[in-house]
């Protein structure tokens, strides 16, 4: 959950849909008229409005040099695309999640965990061009044209309802524009015209297949972060690296003296946030911890637990009941009840004022209708350093009494974060190191320890394994620091 204030909520009307509804467009990559539901000045607000929702929930990476490293190659490729006109922007985005993901309009971003995986600007940029690709190419106009926004979000456990979350004031209803997923098709024709934009800058697009290898090994891992990991949003063709090769095989030029810029980028990363940064908030067991925002909260025991980009939650091992805990503004916690219980298909009791742990609160229990049927639960709103957070819990109509013990336990347990242990937990840093000589991976582990597993060493630096031999003067990246058993 990160520090930012509650987010603006992101609107979609059925009447900017239908205004464009019988439009006929020319797509400006392949020549061709297609259909289009969206025009282009609605394509930019769309994203506009989106790429503001990011900003305002997930944070963008807190240094300057890094945004302007990557916005200035972002910038040359676009403008150098079938769509340079576009207002195109480009954020690192502070999330450790291995992603990068285009908004219409010409917004696209990049996790500082993409920027911790990749080794060089060649490599970057045949994914800045990637995701320019699905803006030329109009994909998620294409996409937006046949979806209904209204029903995308975030969503962990088979109960949670983003229309149940959105009456809270808790729920990110705009996110869903990062998740849209591309066809095989479209995403091979962002390969292709990925690898054009970086070729025509001069890059060496060789590196292309580097990164398939990285995002293959990073995703047969699991990943981390708050995001998807690239292949839950990039449906991924399983002859990515072969088609890469083609590329090169039929490609007349010579790539002797193309652009590289391993050490110009991977001394940007020195110093960087690795892994997931537990000032953004972090689990011990059971136990939640937010150093920023200065709170911690109790989930019951045994359920599964997430700490997302907007709001942290956890779901019942029988997945049907689940408790969320999101910003929701600054309205008085007596006001945000009753304007929850206001909500049309909302039942509600008499709303009590008991404090919670010295601080201002107001619950009441409800009953509602969501997508997956009535429910029954809690809702209450805590005002804490400025804030007023609002805490979710629900379940099944008729489970109330199951769970309500729990869901009083959970709501309960707010409270202010005063462990100086906990208060100063710092993230894992990058470092790069210029090998001496050459060594194996496993004698640069040894000479220059790093607090992660050698094998997630490797896939970082992109290195077979441990025995793998790397040359005298190569940089190399180092994790330093972090929380104990992060």
């Amino acid at each position: 959950m990160t520090t930012r204030q509650a987010m603006a909520p992101f609107l979609l009307t059925a009447l900017a849909l239908v205004s464009g509804l019988a439009a006929c467009a020319t797509n400006p990559v392949t020549g061709k008229s297609e259909l289009s539901l969206i025009s282009e000045s609605q394509e930019i607000a769309m994203g506009r409005q989106a790429a503001q929702e990011v900003g305002q929930s997930i944070g963008y990476y807190d240094d300057p040099k890094v945004q302007e490293y990557v916005s200035t190659i972002g910038l040359r490729i676009a403008a150098a695309s079938e769509r340079p006109h576009l207002p195109w922007e480009f954020h690192v985005v502070n999330d450790a999640a291995v992603n990068a993901f285009a908004l219409p309009g010409g917004f696209i971003f990049v996790t500082r965990g993409l920027m911790a995986h990749v080794n060089n600007e060649a490599e970057l940029a045949t994914v800045l061009g990637h995701e320019i690709g699905h803006v030329t190419a109009r994909h998620s106009v294409r996409q937006i044209s046949k979806a209904q926004l209204a029903q995308l979000g975030l969503g962990v456990g088979s109960i949670l309802s983003s229309d149940v979350a959105s009456l809270a004031g808790i729920a990110s209803q705009g996110l869903g524009l990062m998740f849209l997923k591309f066809g095989r098709d479209a995403e091979s024709q962002a390969d292709d015209l990925g690898f054009k934009y970086a070729l025509g800058q001069n890059y060496d697009v060789r590196e292309m297949a580097s990164v398939f290898e990285t995002l293959n090994r990073v995703s047969a891992t699991g990943g981390g972060g708050r995001l998807p990991v690239w292949l839950s949003t990039h449906p991924n063709p399983e002859n990515r690296i072969a088609r890469t090769q083609q590329r090169l095989d039929t490609l007349h030029r010579d790539l002797k003296n193309t652009v590289l810029g391993r050490d110009q980028y991977l001394q940007r990363l020195q110093g960087m946030t690795f892994g997931e940064d537990p000032r953004q908030g972090y689990f011990e067991g059971s136990r939640f911890y937010h150093p920023d925002l200065r709170f911690q909260l109790t989930f019951p025991d045994g359920w599964k637990t997430q700490n997302t980009a907007d709001a942290v939650v956890a779901v019942s091992p029988g997945q049907d009941a689940m408790v969320r805990l999101g910003l929701a503004g600054q309205t008085p916690p007596r006001q945000a009840v009753q304007q929850f219980l206001s909500q049309q298909g909302v039942r509600g009791g008499d709303a009590s004022d008991a404090g919670i742990n010295g601080l201002p609160a107001s619950a009441s229990y409800f009953e509602a209708q969501s997508q997956q049927g009535n429910i029954q639960g809690l809702i209450t709103f805590i005002s804490y350093g400025g804030t007023t957070y609002g805490l979710l819990a629900y379940t099944a109509a008729g489970k109330l009494g199951s769970y309500d013990t729990a869901f009083r336990r959970w709501t309960g347990s707010f409270s202010e974060l005063r462990d100086r242990k906990a208060l100063d937990v710092q993230p894992a840093r990058m470092e790069i190191v210029k090998l001496p000589r050459e060594m194996t991976l496993q004698q640069f582990s040894a000479q220059y320890p790093s607090t992660i597993p050698i094998e997630q060493l490797a896939i970082i630096n992109e290195v077979g394994g441990p025995d793998s031999s790397i040359p005298a003067g190569r940089p190399l990246k180092r994790v330093t620091g972090g929380r104990t058993g992060s």
